[in-house]
C-alpha cells in the first residue's frame, strides 16, 4: 500500500528544519519507483531540491532526475513567477484606466498593487495553478515541496480568497462598462467594445482556472496536505495549529510525517551521554505526538549520522517511512 494511496497532488509544510524537502522527495521517489510519471516542485524560496539530488533543478525548467526512471523535478524561482505576475498585474490595471478613461497616470496604483505583502503569495499561487491545470496533465502526480509552513497557509489559503477576489472584481469592471454604455452616445460601437473587453475576457479566463484550481485542491481523491514534524515542542506545536487552518480552508488532511527519530543502537555508541538525554527527551515528544496527532502520523524517518544526499539516502527514507516504527 502506498503511503499516499493514489492521490494526484500532495503538498508537504512544516516548520522550517524539519526536513520538508527530504520528505517529499522521498514520497516522490516511491511514487516514481511505482511506475507513476511523477513531477516533483520545489516552491521554497531557499530550494535544496538541488543539494538533495546533486542536479540543478533552478531556472523554472522541468528536469528529468538522473538515474531515476519516471521522475522530473523543478525549482520555481520566486522572482521569475512575482514579475511574471506583475507584468500580467500591471496589463490589466494599465486596460482598466484606459478603457475607464481616467486621465490620471496609473504607474503609483500599479506599485500599490505590485508591492503589497501578499503581492508574492498571490504570484506563487498563480504559479501554483499554472502547474496542476497546465503541467501536471502530463504526470500521474505532482509532488510539492512548500515553504514553512506559515508561508505555506498563506499559499494555500489563497485557493479560498482568490476566487472572492476575482468575483469582486468581475462584477466591478461589469458595473463600470454599465455605466460606460449608459452615459455613451454612440452605444452601438461601445456595446462591440465592451463585448470585446480584454479585462473582462481575461479575468473570466483566470476564474475559470482558478475553478478548476479549487475543485482539486479541496477533493480528498486528488489532493493531501502532509505535515513534517520532528519530536521537539516547537515543531510539533506548530503541526496542531495548522492543522486546523488547513481544514478550515477546505484543503484535505493527508497525514503527518516525523523526522529525525533517534534509536537506540545510535544512542549506545554515544558514549558522552548527550544522546541518552536527548534520547528520553525525544521520548517524551514522540508520546505527545501520538496522543495529540495518532490519527494523522503516516510514518517515521530516523536521524542519520549525516546530510541526506543522493538517492541512495532517499531510498534509506522511504524504507524508513514504510518500516521504521519508535521503540
Amino acid at each position: 500500500m502506498s503511503l499516499i494511496g493514489n492521490l494526484k497532488y500532495v503538498f508537504t509544510g512544516g516548520k522550517g528544519g524539519v526536513g520538508k524537502t527530504v520528505i517529499a522527495a522521498a514520497l516522490a521517489y516511491d511514487q516514481a519507483s511505482r511506475g507513476r510519471k511523477t513531477l516533483l516542485v520545489s516552491l521554497n524560496p531557499v530550494h535544496s531540491l538541488s543539494s538533495l539530488f546533486g542536479q540543478d533543478f533552478s531556472g523554472n525548467k522541468i528536469v528529468k532526475v538522473k538515474d531515476v526512471d519516471n521522475l522530473y523535478a523543478v525549482e520555481v524561482e520566486i522572482e521569475d513567477a512575482v514579475e511574471r505576475y506583475k507584468e500580467r498585474i500591471t496589463t490589466r490595471l494599465r486596460e482598466f484606466f484606459k478603457w475607464a478613461e481616467i486621465p490620471i497616470n496609473p504607474e503609483p496604483f500599479i506599485n500599490i498593487a505590485t508591492t503589497n505583502p501578499a503581492f508574492q503569495e498571490a504570484a506563487m499561487f498563480d504559479k501554483v495553478m499554472d502547474i496542476i491545470v497546465k503541467e501536471s496533465k502530463e504526470y500521474d502526480i505532482v509532488v510539492f515541496d512548500t515553504a514553512a509552513v506559515a508561508n505555506a497557509i498563506r499559499l494555500i489559503g489563497l485557493s479560498k480568497l482568490y476566487g472572492l477576489w476575482l468575483t469582486r472584481m468581475i462584477q466591478s469592471r461589469k458595473e463600470a462598462l454599465e455605466t460606460r454604455y449608459k452615459m455613451s452616445f454612440k452605444k452601438d460601437k461601445v456595446l462591440e467594445e465592451i463585448k470585446k473587453d480584454p479585462i473582462i475576457m481575461d479575468l473570466v479566463a483566470l476564474y475559470d482556472k482558478f475553478k478548476v484550481t479549487r475543485s482539486i485542491l479541496t477533493d480528498s481523491s486528488k489532493t493531501g496536505f502532509y505535515f513534517v514534524t520532528i519530536p521537539q515542542a516547537l515543531p510539533i506545536s506548530v503541526v496542531k495549529r495548522f492543522i486546523s487552518m488547513v481544514r478550515n480552508f477546505e484543503i484535505p488532511i493527508g497525514g503527518v510525517f516525523v523526522n529525525m527519530v533517534l534509536v537506540k543502537d545510535q544512542v549506545e555508541k554515544d558514549t558522552t551521554g548527550y544522546l541518552k538525554a536527548k534520547y528520553e527527551e525525544q521520548q517524551r515528544y514522540l508520546e505527545m505526538i501520538r496522543r495529540d496527532l495518532g490519527e494523522y502520523i503516516r510514518g517515521y524517518v530516523k536521524i542519520y549520522d549525516r546530510d541526506i544526499t543522493g538517492i541512495d539516502y532517499i531510498k534509506y527514507v522511504v524504507d524508513d517511512l514504510y518500516n521504521f516504527k519508535p521503540e
